[in-house]
């Protein structure tokens, strides 16, 4: 049986050209001699344009990943990815067709919490990254290699860790963006260890020569960012090459992007735009890369950490009004939920949500999944046929993965909902907490079938829907005027299915009349904002300046008698 060491500096060498089933992982004793958990992922590609662990995707062009969990790997210890690991697309390694391809392996590292609840769990800490596992600071990974593959033999390839991806350097402050971070009381009690969320805040022209004025804050939520994102105080590079996304089919979206950027600052620093407090949150959690802003069984009390630890701090180092009145959030997708739930969960610390975009907030409609009548997740069943569901569209509507799909690369990319993909998050969030530690699936992940007892739960905790029509008794005087809603109806992801029954509901609602506004964007993907004048590869863009402007002339209509609507718009 002939083997060989594929380590970094094969990738200058020659073809390989072996026949393998096995591949073996020695124990990477350069960078330490303690145990290792976590997701071993053996990564390969039909082409070198980047690294195979760049190239793992829901669509037509992805390239393939295979996945075994690593518990207390040991120092001497060898490891083995075959034909009993979990693959996507192909599922096992022996379906495999016989060719040349990019190799790579990557470690992603688990860490073990001892959580409140009792549990022991072993989850991927963010890193800095945003939950990514292919970019997370401390995993182990080997330069790709290339090699020739069949099928048919017997022989072994012997991978090597030898490259760790290093930190990531935090954003500097600047005149206009600031940084905070601090330790949530709350998160720290629950994981079990130190747990941390922040924001960057966006300080309106004229903060620091009106010592006086109090502002109101903007609450943008959304994905995990690297630094306040839209903003930028220089014109576009001149020497920046033009870009191509498919997506638009535009050519030099990335110059397109720095001019709306500098566009911002300009308004931002302008006369006649209102002078706010911006932030984006920092909230990452051990499944995602943000914690849906609500607090959960599986993540902990993030809700509560966001709501009155982080806030009020923000307000208290920037001279915020710190009152709930003036105080809004706006987001797209997964912040666009998280506003709309935020509103709901915390009706009078908020006055206002735009949401856009967003995530399921209706379950009858969970993208195509009715989880309370469906049986199964992935199909369309009848007495002889079983029809695929859709995942993702384009504005055409044509199809380019299943729910299926989807849900299986999340399962090769990590068991236990710890793939930190959109399924996965969806189910730390809505789920109960399972007897192992890990959130209870809402359906198989390989079958698709659905569980109707963890969706019960579901509809009673996080159906955004049911629970605003549930509790209107309760919630009507909060929330009148507060919510609005924006959806292209083409959206790639059918979330406008959602939308539509919210807005049923919403219909539906008497004493008070809940005067909330519902829009949808003829033909418009996912991501529009409900700027009807613009494309939506430009108004996805303009969140700050589309929204500021709007709650700052609803808040005259929706503001307690007396309070201060003048000296923060000088």
């Amino acid at each position: 049986m002939k083997k060989f060491l594929l380590t970094s500096y094969l990738s200058l060498l020659s073809l390989l050209v072996i026949s393998q089933t096995k591949f073996l992982i020695p124990y990477p004793s350069k960078f330490g001699n303690k145990p290792l958990d976590g997701r071993l992922l053996l990564l390969i590609s039909t082409n070198n344009k980047s690294e195979p662990r760049f190239q793992i995707s829901d669509g037509p062009q992805t390239q393939q990943v295979f996945g075994i969990n690593v518990d207390n790997w040991k120092p001497g210890e060898v490891k083995t990815i075959d034909a009993k690991a979990f693959g996507y697309p192909v599922e096992n390694m022996k379906q495999l067709k016989n060719g040349t391809y990019h190799i790579q392996v990557l470690l992603h590292k688990y860490e073990t919490f001892k959580r409140k609840d009792g549990h022991t769990v072993k989850l991927p800490m963010d890193r800095g990254e945003g939950q990514h596992w292919n970019l997370a600071p401390g995993n182990l990974y080997n330069k790709p290699v290339q090699l020739r593959f069949s099928n048919t033999g017997a022989d072994v390839v012997t991978v090597a860790l030898d490259n760790e991806i290093p930190p990531i350097e935090p954003p500097k402050d600047t005149k206009y963006i600031k940084h905070i971070k601090i330790q949530s009381k709350l998160l720290t009690e629950f994981w079990g260890r130190p747990m941390f969320i922040g924001a960057h805040v966006l300080l309106p022209e004229g903060w620091d020569t009106h010592p006086t004025v109090k502002y109101p804050l903007a609450i943008f939520h959304g994905h995990f960012p690297d630094d306040f994102s839209g903003f930028r105080t220089t014109p576009p590079d001149p020497d920046l090459k033009p870009d191509y996304i498919a997506r638009f089919n535009l050519t030099g979206y990335n110059k397109i992007v720095q001019q709306e950027e500098y566009d911002f600052y300009k308004l931002w620093t302008g006369p006649d735009f209102p002078r706010v407090i911006a932030i984006e949150i920092q909230h990452p959690t051990p499944y995602y890369d943000d914690s849906y802003a609500v607090n959960s069984a599986n993540n902990g009390p993030y809700g509560d950490a966001i709501t009155y630890e982080l806030i009020p701090e923000i307000e208290k180092r920037f001279r915020g009004i710190g009152e709930g009145w003036a105080r809004f959030m706006y987001g797209g997708s997964t912040g666009g939920w998280e506003v709309l739930a935020a509103q709901l969960f915390y009706p009078d610390e908020f006055n206002g949500c735009y949401s856009a975009c967003p995530d399921p907030i209706d379950f009858r409609a969970y993208m195509v999944v009715d989880i309370y009548k469906d049986k199964n997740a992935y199909y369309r069943e009848g007495p002889f046929k079983k029809t695929l569901r859709p995942g993702h569209r384009n504005y055409l509507g044509h199809i380019d993965a299943t729910l299926r799909d989807m849900n299986l690369r999340e399962l090769a990319l990590g068991t236990n909902s710890r793939s930190g993909e959109q399924f996965d998050v969806w189910e730390s969030v809505f789920s109960p907490c399972g007897g192992d530690g890990y959130p209870q699936p809402i359906w198989n992940k390989y079958s698709g079938e659905i569980d109707s007892t963890v969706a019960r739960y579901w509809k009673e905790n996080y159906d955004l829907g049911y629970i605003l029509e549930r509790d209107w008794n309760k919630l009507g005087n909060k929330l009148k005027g507060k919510i609005k809603i924006y959806c292209g109806d083409m959206d790639n992801y059918y979330l406008n299915n959602a939308v539509y029954l919210f807005e049923e509901r919403l219909k539906r609602l008497t004493n008070p009349f809940p005067a909330a506004f519902v829009d949808y964007g003829d033909r418009a993907e996912h991501c529009w904002n409900g700027d009807h004048t613009q494309p939506n590869y430009i108004s996805r863009l303009r969140y700050n300046r589309y929204f500021i402007t709007k709650w700052a002339e609803e808040v005259k209509t929706r503001s307690p008698q007396g309070v201060d609507l003048l000296s923060w718009r000088y």
